[in-house]
């Protein structure tokens, strides 16, 4: 005997019946979400505004009536026991299937990554974060834990910070909220930089030199308002003035000094961080801060005539930006051209102003020579690939943290297609990510810089970021959010570079200028007396540009990022700023 399933629900009528229930809940719909359209402030009120918001309603109500009469429907359907049995069946054999394809998508990626990996290694390559982690030094000889380090140090630590915090504070950037009775020696805060004094210090990179007055206004003026920097009773030269106010700073420094003849260097940052982006950098800030310091106080010092004092505040910034040398991140190089830069002022307009003797030039000449910017771009290009490998498999474990990582790299977390791609792609899908990134550092970022012939091209740079920025993949997160970052990376390297080879050049012609009081008519005419060997321009392996201009002067340049002499002219952005992507990368003196 056959009988029908049974049901909770009534039979209901087929056709026409489902149609005239669409029609009752279209037109409920439609009413509702007019009423509450009339309830908007500022919503449409003359008949051509309601035309189309009519429209609109009307294709909404479309949707949400077809969504609920649909579901209605399903759950009828549902109701059926034999119904419900092929649901769960059918549910089954998705859910199967799904299992099957992230299984097979895991097993698929994680071969390929270890086939990768071992055709790579073979040839030298290594992929490993351990490789690149400085190795321990001992204390005794170990610059960055030194005791003016101590605050530094114990910021560096996240199990310090969790020891110590202040139950009082809230999160934030300040020390306090880890311990009020924390001092840190080496926060050096010269200068309130809403108040920075305009062209109190000056830019070599459009041959400025500073103007000391305006520091010496800064720091009376403050006077004024609080004690912090002292200040004479009566205003003496402006180089004096500046160096009482940073003489506040003397002790320090001169401690920081002593710690510097300590011939190692590696700060106790946690590597084994499972996160490498979580490791913390606070040592960034205070070597910057130092650096700062030390290139107003060595301008104040050549402007007082006390250039051996000036050489040694020079050489103990050097030291500072060496400081992090061994480190295997690309922010630390960063932080180190930073560092170079600000440096590069006091040496820039102790050669203008013909304040270096021969034997503080040789001394200043041997220190640029040991800065080999190419050489750590490889190294650490190979560090923050290893890095990076290593946060993605982290992050293959921690999805939760995944739109956290996509921010900060940049991503756009209003993507919500890449954003869901993230949180349920298979583990097998990060080790493709794996791929791409290596790939991308094999094909572009390494091949980019010769170190061996100290060359950098930009047209792989300028070609190569649409390739790996481009079309998005579930295989190219990590690489595509990366590559803009990398090919800047490439061109500050080769400016920073480019200023060390500029500075040694300019040093040999002074050198030349004391010994035969004029500048050469070649470049040729320096070696090997005043320089072993010529550095040639690292963007096209040419010799660098070189001509002699009146009263004394001359014009030094590379043919910078665009590949083009232009002459010795320096490309500028609309607010008067160097652009380095244009013109060339010059080294000259203000005109006399």
């Amino acid at each position: 005997m056959n009988e029908d399933p049974k049901n909770i629900w009534k039979k209901s009528g087929k056709g026409a019946g489902w149609f005239r229930a669409w029609l009752i809940v279209l037109a409920a719909t439609f009413f509702i979400v007019l009423f509450v359209t009339l309830l908007i402030p500022g919503g449409p009120r003359s008949l051509l505004d309601w035309l189309p918001a009519v429209v609109f309603l009307l294709v909404v109500s479309l949707v949400i009536a077809t969504v609920l009469v649909g579901l209605w429907a399903f759950i009828r359907w549902l109701n059926c026991w034999r119904n419900f049995k092929r649901f769960l069946f059918g549910l089954a054999c998705f859910v199967t299937l799904i299992a099957l394809f992230y299984a097979e998508e895991d097993w698929r990626g994680k071969h390929d990554w270890e086939n990768f990996k071992r055709e790579w290694e073979a040839k030298g390559e290594k992929f490993d974060f351990k490789n690149f982690v400085p190795p321990p030094v001992s204390d005794d000889q170990n610059f960055a834990i030194a005791p003016v380090f101590d605050t530094t140090d114990k910021l560096s630590s996240r199990k310090w910070r969790q020891e110590h915090r202040n139950p009082h504070l809230g999160i934030g950037g300040d020390q306090r909220e880890w311990d009020t009775n924390l001092v840190d020696r080496l926060a050096m805060i010269f200068v309130n930089y809403e108040d920075l004094p305009t062209n109190g210090t000056g830019n070599c990179l459009m041959a400025k030199t500073s103007d000391l007055r305006a520091w010496q206004m800064y720091y009376r003026a403050l006077a004024i308002k609080t004690n912090e920097f002292p200040v004479p009773p009566e205003p003496r030269s402006p180089a004096q003035d500046v160096l009482l106010a940073l003489s506040k700073f003397a002790p320090a420094i001169e401690e920081l000094r002593a710690a510097s003849r300590r011939p190692e260097s590696r700060f106790p940052l946690d590597y084994d961080d499972a996160d490498t982006g979580e490791i913390l950098l606070p040592h960034f800030a205070t070597l910057k801060r130092c650096s700062q310091v030390l290139q107003l106080r060595a301008l104040a010092e050549l402007q007082a005539g006390e250039s051996d004092k000036a050489l040694a505040d020079v050489k103990l910034a050097l030291r500072l930006a060496e400081a992090i040398h061994s480190e295997p991140f690309i922010i630390s190089q960063l932080v180190r051209m930073a560092i170079l830069h600000l440096t590069m002022q006091p040496i820039y307009e102790g050669l203008a102003g013909h304040k270096w003797s021969d034997a503080q030039l040789t001394e200043l000449d041997a220190e640029l020579a040991k800065l080999d910017f190419l050489a750590d771009y490889e190294f650490s290009v190979r560090g923050e690939r290893a890095a990076h490998i290593k946060v993605i498999a982290w992050l293959a474990q921690k999805r939760s943290r995944c739109g956290e990582f996509f921010s900060l790299m940049g991503g756009d977390t209003g993507n919500l297609r890449d954003m869901m791609t993230m949180y349920l792609m298979p583990k097998g899908w990060f080790y493709q990510n794996d791929i791409v990134l290596a790939q991308m550092h094999q094909q572009w970022n390494l091949p980019m810089v010769d170190a061996t012939q100290q060359t950098i091209s930009p047209e792989m740079a300028k070609k190569n970021i649409p390739e790996w920025s481009g079309h998005p993949t579930p295989f190219n997160f990590f690489a595509r959010l990366l590559a803009p970052a990398l090919g800047s990376y490439a061109q500050k390297t080769a400016y920073a570079q480019n200023a060390v080879n500029l500075a040694r050049v300019a040093i040999a012609l002074e050198r030349y200028r004391l010994a035969h009081g004029d500048h050469p008519e070649s470049l040729d005419a320096l070696t090997p007396q005043f320089i072993a060997k010529l550095p040639h321009d690292i963007i096209n392996g040419q010799p660098l540009h070189y001509r002699r201009a009146g009263d004394g002067q001359f014009i030094l340049y590379s043919v910078g990022w665009n590949e083009t002499d232009d002459g010795g002219e320096v490309g500028l952005k609309k607010d008067g700023a160097v652009d380095i992507n244009k013109g060339d990368w010059v080294w000259r003196y203000p005109a006399k």
